[in-house]
């Protein structure tokens, strides 16, 4: 798999997602960020909460719009943190929310609304994009791409 290059794209429906997303959290590439694009009910949030539950997360995950930015522990180690920065207007806004953890070694980082931090993000990472399928509102478009040389990560089956 080349950098920069499409590692996976297929359609998925809700179930082969969640899947997806427990595997990664079975083995969570720590020191990764997993940038999670598309738009509202796209399956951004259910992904971030299948990698959670994978990893061991037995706490309620609520989406962090309003908080921005929430923390789990790992059961094998290392830790979850899941931002969404729906409601970042800048860059700036940013930094303030522990990104300095970001890409770094004990934490996996899934970002939902990459977008708004602009070139704040790490220069390696995992951009999925997800689309509600052209009529079928049950499945969703799915492209993983490689940007730079993130940790491994477990590509989806289907």
């Amino acid at each position: 798999m080349s950098a920069g290059g499409a590692a996976y794209a297929g359609t998925l429906d809700e179930a082969a997602l969640r899947d997806w997303g427990r595997s990664i959290g079975a083995r969570p590439p720590l020191g990764a960020a997993l940038c999670l694009y598309g738009p509202l009910g796209a399956g951004k949030s259910t992904l971030a909460r299948a990698i959670g539950r994978g990893g061991g997360v037995q706490a309620p995950m609520p989406s962090p719009t309003f908080n921005l930015v929430y923390g789990y522990e790992l059961g094998g180690g290392g830790r979850l943190l899941h931002f969404d920065l729906y409601r970042v207007r800048s860059p700036d806004e940013v930094a303030s929310l522990g990104w300095e953890e970001v890409g770094t070694g004990d934490a996996l980082a899934v970002i939902e609304w990459p977008e708004r931090a602009g070139a704040l993000l790490p220069a390696d990472r995992w951009d999925v994009k997800l689309a509600i399928a052209s009529g079928r509102p049950d499945l969703r478009d799915v492209r993983v791409i490689r940007v730079g040389a993130p940790a491994p990560l477990p590509m989806p089956r289907g």
